[in-house]
């Protein structure tokens, strides 16, 4: 077992313990929680670092690591859809999974077709996670429609915003192969 893919099941092996923690009796639990899918995120970054730098690419870690990208992200949001309870947090949730549910199948019809390169992961996605994620941590974290929590609002809504465009560039660079046979 190599470390990023080592790394990457960690991700999934945090998730139930951070909703464990999320859900704690105690006022610290969600930013015990925050910092558990903190830990989590830096994860995401340093295992695909590590893959790269040590040449330990695999098949088994390309396939995890955007599931478990995915896994974290959507128990997030779910997590902050149940606690701020409100449309406009359910809004961007929705916007942020499904386009992680349209992406994702596109990438694997794509691979099928063999052009999955035509999709790669691009600047707007890198950033449109790196936003997520600094939302989730920051919305996690603080206490429900206090400054610091507005503060998570504001970029939930920016990297919704990039999760739009990023996927229109992705559905942009696949149209022609989406509509061949139209």
């Amino acid at each position: 077992m190599k470390i990023p893919n080592i790394l990457t099941l960690l991700r999934i092996v945090l998730i139930p313990v951070f909703v464990l923690i999320y859900y704690l009796p105690y006022a610290w639990g969600p930013m015990a929680a925050a910092l558990v899918f903190a830990l989590a995120a830096i994860t995401d970054w340093f295992d695909g670092y590590l893959a790269r730098k040590l040449d330990q690419t695999s098949p088994f870690g390309a396939f995890l690591d955007p599931v478990a990208d995915k896994l974290m992200v959507a128990t997030a949001l779910v997590l902050l859809v149940d606690t701020y309870s409100n449309f406009w947090i359910t809004v961007p949730a929705i916007i942020i999974i499904g386009r992680e549910i349209v992406i994702s199948a596109l990438r694997e019809w794509m691979a099928e077709l063999g052009k999955r390169a035509n999709i790669a992961v691009s600047y707007v996605g890198k950033l449109k996670t790196a936003l997520q994620m600094l939302s989730i941590f920051i919305m996690l974290a603080a206490v429900p429609y206090t400054l610091f929590s507005w503060i998570g609002i504001g970029a939930l809504y920016v990297a919704s915003v990039l999760t739009l465009w990023s996927m229109y560039v992705y559905l942009k660079a696949a149209w022609p192969d989406l509509t061949d046979d139209i």
